[in-house]
Order: structure tokens, then sequence, then C-alpha cells
């Protein structure tokens, strides 16, 4: 078995906000921020106002259908018949406390040739939360961006107007492989088998490792230069023999507005927790802490899929 690790350079940006009331959003609040976004990113950049962008002829060198439609080119060999690829980025939110009720910070996660795009997504976030956010409108104002390195330690690039130039975006380390692990799923993941939301009974390591390996492979393919060459039939099979040692999985309805579609879409998913013996299991080690930043499942741009790991040989690093 030809096994190789995933190799996707990110980068990881946390916005700081302040708001002059106390923040008034929901528990996850990613579908308000990706929509208000796409909206400020697209007034941001285009110039040629009214015309759809799958016609338009400057779509292969414009930010806005890169970020935020992400078409796959008419050469790709992937995902010929869909209408959108991966997007190169994900929003991941933190929680704040009641002494920072007035401050709201969010991370946006950057995949492989996304990061060219960075002053664009500064200006168009910046604008976002001058307009309002959610169905409040509430108003955040940009106070300074910190470029994160793995380890969530944070050095500012942004501040007072000024952005500084930036470090290439550069792959992760990943650290030795614990005996023992425990993923939280922190924000609901959504995956659909035979048409249907898999819940916490029909979830398995086979069902978790098969959607995050198509999810890095495919954001490896469109948004680096080093598409991923492994093993996928081999690693598939041997992670359905795979059993978790304990799962504590629960489902979490949560629904949110589309504009585009006028109407409230049901967005659950499970969150939780499940642990993990990792003997014998180092070809999906890489895969797994990853993920971390990739997020998996549906809606990951706007936040859904989120997780992080834990061990006892890990647990004085930062996760992200």
């Amino acid at each position: 078995m030809t096994i190789s690790e995933p190799a996707i350079p990110i980068k990881t940006y946390r916005f700081y906000f302040t708001t002059t009331s106390k923040v008034r959003l929901p528990d996850y609040p990613g579908s308000a921020w990706r929509g208000a976004f796409g909206h400020a990113l697209k007034r941001t950049v285009c110039v040629v106002k009214n015309t759809p962008c799958n016609t338009c002829l400057l779509k292969n060198a414009c930010a806005y259908p890169y970020i935020f439609e992400t078409p796959p080119p008419a050469n790709a060999e992937k995902m010929r018949k869909y209408n959108a690829a991966p997007h190169p980025f994900v929003f991941r939110f933190q929680s704040t406390g009641p002494e920072s009720e007035n401050a709201f910070n969010l991370d946006i996660i950057l995949f492989g040739h996304g990061q060219r795009y960075f002053p664009y997504i500064v200006h168009a976030l910046s604008s976002a939360g001058a307009e309002g956010i959610g169905s409040q409108q509430q108003v955040f104002s940009l106070q300074k961006i910190d470029d994160l390195n793995e380890h969530g330690i944070g050095e500012t690039v942004y501040e007072n107007g000024e952005l500084k130039p930036q470090q290439s975006a550069a792959c992760l380390n990943i650290p030795s492989m614990p005996k023992q692990i425990e993923i939280t799923f922190q924000t609901p993941l959504r995956i659909k088998q035979d048409n249907k939301n898999m819940t916490a009974g029909q979830f398995s390591f086979g069902t978790l490792f098969s959607t995050l390996l198509r999810r890095v492979s495919m954001i490896s393919y469109f948004h680096t230069d080093t598409p991923l060459e492994t093993d996928f039939a081999a690693l598939t099979a041997q992670a359905k023999t795979v059993q978790f040692q304990d799962q504590q999985l629960r489902w979490y309805d949560w629904t949110r507005y589309s504009s585009r579609q006028k109407t409230e879409m049901n967005m659950g998913g499970l969150i939780g927790t499940v642990q993990l013996d990792m003997s014998g299991l180092d070809a999906f080690w890489p895969y797994l802490w990853l993920g971390q930043w990739t997020h998996l499942g549906k809606g990951t741009s706007m936040g859904m899929g989120a997780y992080t790991i834990q061990s006892h040989k890990l647990a004085n690093q930062e996760n992200p």
C-alpha cells in the first residue's frame, strides 16, 4: 500500500472585532458571517455589475468566484459533474466569556492558493462587520488581525488600517502519534448517506475517515500545487475495520435562514466525542490531525464540522 502524507499549506488568521453593545449572535454564527462576507466580497471586487459569475469574462481572474463560489476549472479531472469545488477557507469561532461581551473574535483558515487573496478578505470582512451581522444587523468594528501559528500563538499583521507583508502559508508539522485520542466535534457534523442525514447510531470511523480523505484530496487538488497521491482504496478499506473505543454523540438541531433561497434551512448535525485507540493506525494520523483545520462534512465554510483532538500526550499543546 503506497501511502503519502497530505501536504496543504495553511494560514490561520484571527480577526478581533468590537461592538458598542452586548454581542447578539446565535450559538453558531457562521451562517450570518459567511453570508455577510460573501456579499461584501462581491461588492469589493466585482467590476462587471449584474452579470452572473459563470458567464462573466473575468470569472477566472476574479477573487470572488475563486473564494466564495469556487467553480471547478474547465480542465479539472475531478468533480467535473459538480457546480462548485471545496472553498479555500473555513471560518472558526471562539467562545467568549462575559468579561468580553463587547468583543467578538473569528478565525479564517486559508488553504493553499487562498492566501493570495488575503487583502480582499480583510477588506470584505471589515466591510461586512461595519454593515451589520445577523438578523439584528449588529455592527462590528475590526480592531486587529493576528497570524496564528499551529500552536495558536499570534503575531499581529493588521492594526490601525495597516496590513503588514505576509509570510507564505506552510504545511503543518504533524506531531508524534499518541496511543489514544479523543475527538471532540465542537460544531455540528453533517454527513449525508443515501440522501439522508447520518445519525449517531450510523456513525463509524470508516465514515469519518472516508469523508475526511475525500475533503483533503479535493482541497489538495484544487488549491495547491501538490495533489494528494495515495492508495485511497486501501486506506478506505482499512478504515472500515476500525472501531471507536467509545462514542458519545448526539444530534443537535440548528436552523439557518438562507437569503438566496428565502427560507429557513435545517442544518443540524452531530456533536460530542469519540475515543480511539491509535495502535496500528499510523497511516490515518496525519489526516486526522490536519482535519482540525479543514473541518469535514457539510457547511464547513461556515464553521460546521469543526473538531479538536486531545490525548494525554498532547494535553499541554494548544489545539486550534
